[in-house]
């Protein structure tokens, strides 16, 4: 088994490197490096004038970078996408796939706290060279903030009696094992859905300690004006939250999903977005995280 393959398998590879429509001397961008999968097979497409930039925020993943003289392993989060291609003097690029979401290892990596299955330290960082970690997070703040987080990013019922239970137990003992928050959390995890609940609230805490979804934003906003006419999008969801703001993206072309008409009624969008593909059966037994998958595909106009 290769490393590549212990760290992360690529979902959806075949129809992600298939919607980038990869020509020989095409400027691609994997702002979601992870173990390389996607970067590898993107690289078997590319000439030798072509040229491939990776991103990732995490140390480990560069571990897993390729060497080859048409690829640059970007050392940063894909939310600074545009500064880091003015630095390499990239003015355009001919297709971006972003894989979103979390990689295999850091669920499998017991040290890191992403994962309830382990009693980690609740630290949840993709960069864990900085920022606050769910520990601290959780310790930190307020009831109102914490039940925000929970509804908005976990769509947790119970996320108003859950952060006042946190508070409630922060008073007595301070978080710092991933089996302080199951504890708090178990109240509201009936045996039958406790995985899917604790799944929810792990993901809810994930999303604001690495701030994925203002990442999106602005990496889908600098996508956007980096394309050239004919570039392609290519975006791989997990869950509905970042599956909406890339849906009315790729529909709108802007942020808000504000969908503008020309004088004929006709929609004023710079992207042409084609069919959403979901993962196969064989794909869905053979890599169970493909399961909640959507590849989402559009091209600047």
């Amino acid at each position: 088994m290769s490393e590549e393959t212990i760290y992360h398998t690529p979902v959806m590879l075949d129809e992600s490197i298939e919607g980038m429509s990869i020509e020989k001397n095409s400027i691609c961008v994997d702002v979601t490096f992870g173990g390389g999968g996607h970067s590898r097979k993107i690289l078997e497409n590319l000439g030798k004038k072509g040229h491939l930039y990776s991103f990732d925020q995490d140390s480990d993943a560069e571990k897993n970078a390729p060497d080859d003289s048409r690829f640059t392993f970007v050392r940063g989060n894909f939310r600074f996408l545009h500064n880091f291609m003015r630095y390499y003097d990239v003015e355009s690029i001919d297709a971006l796939l972003a894989d979103l979401g979390v990689s295999g290892h850091h669920f499998d990596d017991e040290t890191r706290g992403f994962s309830f299955r382990f009693d980690a330290d609740l630290d949840m960082r993709m960069n864990n060279r900085a920022g606050r970690t769910a520990a601290d997070l959780l310790n930190e703040a307020s009831e109102e903030e914490l039940a925000r987080i929970f509804k908005l990013y976990g769509e947790l019922n119970c996320s108003r009696k859950l952060a006042s239970v946190i508070v409630k137990q922060r008073g007595i003992k301070p978080f710092r094992k991933v089996s302080d928050l199951i504890e708090a959390a178990k109240p509201f995890c009936p045996p039958q859905r406790e995985k899917k609940e604790l799944a929810k609230i792990f993901q809810a805490l994930r999303i604001e300690i690495n701030q994925e979804l203002e990442s999106l934003k602005e990496m889908l906003e600098q996508a956007s004006s980096l394309l050239t006419t004919g570039g392609r999008l290519v975006v791989i969801t997990y869950h509905s939250i970042e599956d909406r703001i890339v849906k009315n993206f790729m529909k709108s072309g802007n942020i808000g999903g504000v969908v503008e008409k020309d004088f004929f009624g006709r929609v004023e969008s710079p992207f042409e977005v084609k069919k959403v593909i979901l993962p196969t059966a064989e794909e869905q037994e053979r890599n169970p995280r493909s399961r909640s998958a959507k590849l989402r595909i559009a091209i600047k106009r």
